[in-house]
């Protein structure tokens, strides 16, 4: 079991910067990835970025050059890196993690919104 934790989200202008964190708790070895997705009222929740526990990353095309996930260390925690954001962009934002098992796990969500 993984506990999952985001902090970071808020209230910021188009053009401004927010950094999201995403703290995971127990059985941390065992995660073999880690992603930032995010969801609007009525829309189904779509992958942003993610980072596999060997650093490798991918992220959505409409994000690239504006968004950079990372970690701290081996596993944990990941950030979200976003810079130009756009009022388009308010959503609420999750952490997910995939196991080695198979099984994943998502946190309780964060608002981003962006706005004038």
């Amino acid at each position: 079991q993984v506990q999952l934790v985001e902090s970071g989200g808020g209230l910021v202008q188009p053009g401004g910067s927010l950094r999201l964190s995403c703290a995971a708790s127990g059985s941390i070895f065992e995660i073999k990835a880690m992603g930032w997705y995010r969801q609007a009222p009525g829309k189904r929740r779509e992958l942003v970025a993610g980072i596999t526990s060997g650093g490798r990353t991918n992220y959505a095309d409409s994000v690239k050059g504006r968004f950079t996930i990372s970690r701290d260390n081996a596993k944990n925690p990941a950030y979200l890196q976003m810079n130009s954001l756009k009022p388009e962009e308010t959503d609420v934002y999750y952490c997910n993690v995939e196991m080695v098992s198979g099984h994943d796990y998502w946190g309780q969500g964060i608002q981003v919104t962006v706005s004038s």
